[in-house]
């Protein structure tokens, strides 16, 4: 499974075969990145496959999200298929593999249809009526037009071990009396997950299969489907899975969009970090470095980096993301040059409902990046930029920590006349508002405090000379004097 392994001058073809019966779930999306990372990494193939053909429960809206969350990554691939599209070659394969006899048709109305995977229908491994059923017996049954699931011949009494060397969990193995008889068709005809993702990974030349370690008990059964094809079978890798606090695996029906890639773009999460949040979880560069650019961990990325044991996702009813999630994606935005973040905090303040010029987006941008988390966050640090009026505020929040409200009164209103004809740039705004200072006696705290309250709202907020830069002359004069009139209250 490393590298190393592979043939001189080979390169791989991997594949990322998601079902679309829900959101892109986050344990997905790990995969698809993990797989990505390995084609890259060894300059070889990635391939998009959608495993559509369960009918039943596939929906559009999960074909849509899955798109949309994998483009929301920035990560590409090579070649795209639906599984829906090649029902033919499974159908045709399935014929092939029952034309030698390593497979039967079970006509028992319980069993018709059903995949028969662990725990589903019982304890049986195979159906010896419908096993041992003579061909002439089986043709007629099925020529006269009686339903049936087409099962796999598992060999039976041969003591023969089924084995595997996985790239994450080593040598596997497991007695071939152990596996049921799995199903191939479906009673009406369609094929099981078993056998359209075998008969595609070989179809598709795939040559190492990177999923979910839940899969890995079905790999002794696609063992067997290659071996009935005629098909080598691919080297297998199992990433371990993603878990809640408790324990428990990650679940769409228990966890709700916490579980949801979209979720974590709507709150706006970087791509970049939350691709390198995923990696990770269950995968270590051995450097201890936790920040790390896609790029990065392209370069970095082995098999043999990847843990065995399961990954937390730390949350909360009250705090729905991973701390660690939020603080690497608060280390991308900081390292995003200005131009690229104020670009993406744009739409976050449009659908805040701000109207606003790129320029003046531009300018607020560097004021907040060290004040947000999550993209988001900038609605509520900047707010006061965009806003004509200022929300309430608590007039006694202008008044200094030792002082009082006519120290307040005093301050604003000689900070009124001083920044009616002082120039409003950050340089001359600072040399202002310290000689203002100093001819009140004043030092800078008790100084600034009434200033920043008045024009942004709150005693927590950017630098204020950028800010009152940004924010123009007329906008801070306004807000001076609405300040002013506030302090009238407090008499």
């Amino acid at each position: 499974m490393p590298a190393e392994s592979l043939s001189h001058g080979e390169k791989p073809r991997v594949r990322f075969a998601p079902s679309p019966t829900g959101f892109l779930h986050v344990g997905s999306a790990r995969t698809f990145i993990f797989n990505w990372l390995f084609a890259r990494h060894n300059h070889g193939t990635m391939v998009l496959r959608l495993d559509d053909t369960d009918v039943e429960r596939n929906t559009d809206a999960s074909v849509q999200s899955i798109f949309e969350g994998l483009r929301w990554l920035g990560l590409d691939w090579d070649e795209e298929y639906k599984q829906s599209e090649r029902l033919d070659l499974h159908r045709k394969a399935a014929e092939a593999i029952f034309a030698k006899g390593l497979a039967y048709r079970d006509f028992t109305p319980a069993h018709a249809g059903d995949d028969n995977q662990s725990g589903s229908q019982g304890a049986w491994l195979f159906n010896p009526g419908m096993r041992e059923l003579s061909r002439e017996e089986s043709d007629r049954r099925a020529a006269a037009g009686e339903p049936f699931a087409l099962r796999y011949r598992v060999p039976r009494g041969t003591d023969r071990t089924l084995r595997f060397k996985d790239g994450v969990y080593g040598e596997q193995s497991k007695l071939a009396d152990e596996v049921e008889d799995f199903a191939l068709l479906r009673s009406d005809g369609m094929p099981t997950y078993h056998l359209a993702s075998c008969v595609d990974d070989a179809d598709l030349r795939i040559s190492h299969i990177i999923r979910g370690q839940d899969h890995l008990t079905n790999t002794f059964k696609h063992l067997l489907i290659f071996e009935g094809l005629g098909a080598p079978a691919p080297q297998f890798a199992h990433l371990p899975l993603l878990v809640a606090p408790d324990g428990t695996k990650l679940s769409k029906r228990k966890h709700g969009p916490v579980v949801s890639v979209t979720t974590y773009r709507d709150a706006g999460f970087l791509p970049q970090a939350f691709t390198n949040f995923l990696c990770l979880l269950g995968w270590s560069p051995k450097n201890d470095r936790e920040f790390l650019p896609v790029d990065e961990i392209k370069d970095l990325f082995t098999l043999e980096n990847v843990n065995r044991a399961n990954a937390v996702v730390n949350f909360t009813e009250e705090d729905p993301f991973d701390a660690k999630a939020v603080w690497l994606n608060a280390e991308h935005l900081r390292a995003l040059p200005i131009d690229e973040l104020s670009a993406r905090l744009t739409p976050f303040l449009v659908e805040a409902g701000f109207q606003a010029a790129p320029e003046k987006i531009a300018a607020v941008t560097p004021l907040i990046r060290e004040r947000i988390r999550l993209l988001r966050e900038a609605a509520s640090a900047a707010d006061f930029f965009f806003l004509e009026k200022l929300p309430e505020y608590d007039p006694k929040e202008l008044v200094p920590q030792k002082g009082d409200a006519a120290l307040a009164r005093r301050v604003l209103q000689h900070a009124e006349q001083v920044l009616a004809t002082t120039t409003f740039d950050h340089a001359s705004l600072e040399a202002t508002m310290r000689e203002a200072a100093a001819t009140l006696g004043l030092k800078a705290g008790p100084m600034f405090q009434p200033i920043r309250v008045a024009v942004c709202g709150r005693k927590n907020a950017p630098p204020l000379f950028e800010t009152m830069a940004v924010l123009g002359r007329e906008v801070c004069l306004e807000r001076i004097q609405e300040a002013v009139s506030k302090l009238d209250t407090l008499a």
